[in-house]
């Protein structure tokens, strides 16, 4: 592609991305316009009312509340981990507020809140009248990646041109010749990702399908990296796959320092956070006392009333010079620590969004890795390789891509990922193909449909099973028994209440079984997912009526296919949820997604759907005929007698 085509494609990028961001706006105003809070609540944007049950200060001196809301208010929510929130007090149930403050989620379950507030005190009127909370829109990230897309477009910086070039364009990404590294005990794929890394000039990629251990290939490759380099940076589109690489390289003892606010870091990275480098640096005890002593001088100068003398007025401003003095110095001090801090980091690791963090202002890296890279809007992964002179990429574009709002940008290219542009334009990839999770009976059908039947199942995982005569793959075909969808009027989700009766009730009868054989304790988990929000929420509530007893119960997680992506249960069960006499299958037509869900099974998957509905989708339909050939088909009118 020529350069002008480049610059064409990065525009048409710039518009994608700004539909985007008013598709995203414009769905939060439809939620909050002229509601009333019992909407907001219904729609999940808000609670109301709420306690205030505990205050307190973290490592940082950053103020966190735990609020609860009643335990009737059973309503589904949208809040999670990292979402930006407001604090507010009520002005009746009408959605007016009098006053606010904003903060950020620390973490979320059904009744409680832990909120990072971005004030370093409880404001007064939090103690009077009704109390809620509610969502607020973020435009950081979008300012930030049209930011940088705008810079793209502009710079004369020869090392981005040409890194434009090279995943955009027709330049081929340059390698050196036949440099090897020691055997690290990994396996052959691994190993080829490991040296291709190692001879990388401008990008490599590594394809990690599921159960791969493409963690533990990058990890190993950042600890290579760093025999050669002083300092990396890590990136993620998610806080939590950045997490979860900080805490693999601190397990390696690397220094690392985890950018980003703290509120959106999991608690066993807090002690990576800047946050808590700086209240345990050996000068943060000098930095406290001189903002002390600031804050005192500002408040001995404040009690002068308005009508006084001569030497009053003099004191007063003896007393603002010093508490300005003792400021500075203690800006000057924290602006010490903190450059200790990063220069004595050997990986600092961040979000795609927080690479362009203020602490990281004008810092250039030799190596940028950004994993989970497939599923990273392009513009976002933009953001760390501008800073970088290479980039090595980690994901995999045969699961789920990014989430887009605007139906329209998704189509015209917005979620084609610059991992997937990369892959598809450069010769630069290695695929991982031994995998450690699933009995090759699951691996095979993804192999054959998405990785080019190129997966290999461990031997260690080959046939495993929870016992020995246990069917691997079970497909429960519902066509002909009347289990139609529904609608969720208010949130348009399709669910499937005679489905998802029928898997409870195989779930239930499976249980008997291993309880029967005294296998039960062999059985480590249990997954039942669904594409659809309604059917999880149906499935949830049937789970709770069973009334399992408390150890059966811990072993059993529902939610979303998308929510279960990076995870893995011994069984998977999955509701299929569409059954219409039109063959429509809504999103089940993205069959990464499909891919995703078939693929978190360790030992035992059951697939329940009406073969009649989703048989007309070609990917559905060569499903349909890799049942039967591993004779994995049953009817459902078996479990109707």
């Amino acid at each position: 592609m020529a350069g002008k085509d480049i610059q064409e494609e990065l525009k048409n990028l710039l518009v994608l991305l700004k539909k985007e961001k008013e598709a995203d706006l414009q769905q939060y105003r439809q939620k909050m316009a002229g509601t009333s809070l019992k909407e907001r609540r219904k729609q999940g944007v808000c609670w109301y009312p709420i306690n205030l049950e505990k205050t307190k200060f973290d490592a940082g001196e950053r103020l966190i509340v735990k609020i609860s809301r009643p335990p009737e208010h059973t309503d589904a929510h949208l809040f999670q981990s990292g979402k930006l929130i407001s604090l507010f007090s009520a002005n009746g149930g009408n959605g007016d507020y009098e006053d606010a403050a904003n903060g950020v989620v620390n973490n979320v379950t059904k009744t409680h809140m832990h909120i990072t507030m971005n004030v370093d005190h409880l404001p007064d009127w939090l103690h009077h009248g009704q109390m809620g909370v509610q969502l607020l829109f973020d435009e950081n990230a979008y300012r930030e990646m049209e930011r940088t897309l705008t810079a793209l477009l502009n710079t004369k910086e020869e090392r981005i041109n040409e890194f434009k070039k090279i995943l955009l364009g027709d330049k081929a990404a340059q390698f050196t010749d036949h440099e090897t590294i020691r055997d690290l005990g990994l396996n052959d794929s691994q190993n080829a990702a490991l040296h291709q890394i190692h001879n990388a000039k401008d990008v490599a990629i590594i394809h990690g399908p599921p159960g791969t251990g493409k963690t533990t290939t990058v990890v190993q490759a950042i600890l290579e990296t760093l025999k050669s380099e002083d300092q990396i940076l890590v990136c993620a589109p998610s806080n939590a796959a950045v997490d979860l690489l900080a805490e693999k390289l601190g397990d390696q003892k690397i220094e690392v320092l985890r950018i980003g606010h703290p509120a959106r870091v999991t608690e066993d990275i807090l002690n990576k956070t800047l946050d808590a480098k700086i209240a345990n640096h050996k000068d943060f005890k000098d930095l406290k006392a001189l903002r002390k002593q600031a804050d005192e001088y500002f408040a001995m100068a404040g009690k002068f009333k308005r009508s006084f003398g001569h030497n009053e007025k003099k004191q007063r401003k003896a007393l603002k010079d010093e508490a300005r003095s003792l400021k500075a110095q203690a800006e000057h001090l924290n602006y010490y620590i903190v450059n200790d801090i990063i220069s004595k980091s050997q990986v600092i690791a961040c979000t795609l969004v927080g690479a362009n963090n203020q602490m990281l202002k004008g810092m250039t890296f030799e190596t940028v890795f950004i994993d989970e890279a497939a599923q990273a809007l392009e513009p976002a992964s933009w953001i760390p390789i501008l800073k970088s002179d290479r980039v090595i990429f980690a994901g995999d574009h045969c699961q789920l891509p990014p989430t887009i709002k605007s139906f329209e940008a998704a189509k015209a290219g917005l979620e084609v990922t610059l991992f997937e542009k990369a892959i598809q334009r450069n010769q630069a990839d290695t695929m991982l193909q031994e995998q450690y999770r699933m009995h090759e009976q699951i691996m095979n059908f993804s192999s054959r449909l998405f990785y080019k039947d190129q997966l290999i199942a461990n031997e260690m995982v080959r046939n495993w099973r929870v016992f020995v005569e246990d069917q691997t793959v079970e497909f429960i075909d519902t066509a002909g028994c009347g289990y139609f969808e529904q609608v969720d009027p208010e949130t348009r989700s399709s669910f499937n209440t005679e489905e998802a009766d029928l898997l409870f009730k195989h779930l239930t009868n499976y249980l008997m079984t291993l309880d029967a054989m005294g296998k039960s304790d062999d059985l480590a988990s249990i997954g039942v997912i669904s594409p659809y929000k309604a059917q999880v929420i149906n499935m949830q509530e049937q789970l709770a009526a069973m009334e399992l007893d408390e150890i059966t119960t811990k072993k059993v997680a529902v939610n979303t296919i998308d929510s279960f992506q990076g995870q893995e249960r011994d069984v998977i069960y999955i509701s299929l949820v569409r059954s219409n006499e039109n063959g429509e299958i809504g999103f089940l037509s993205d069959t990464r997604r499909m891919n995703v869900a078939l693929t978190r099974a360790r030992k035992k998957l059951v697939v329940i759907g009406d073969s009649a509905t989703i048989g007309q989708h070609p990917f559905y339909q060569k499903f349909l005929d890799y049942v039967n050939e591993v004779d994995a088909y049953h009817s459902a009118f078996e479990w109707m007698a």
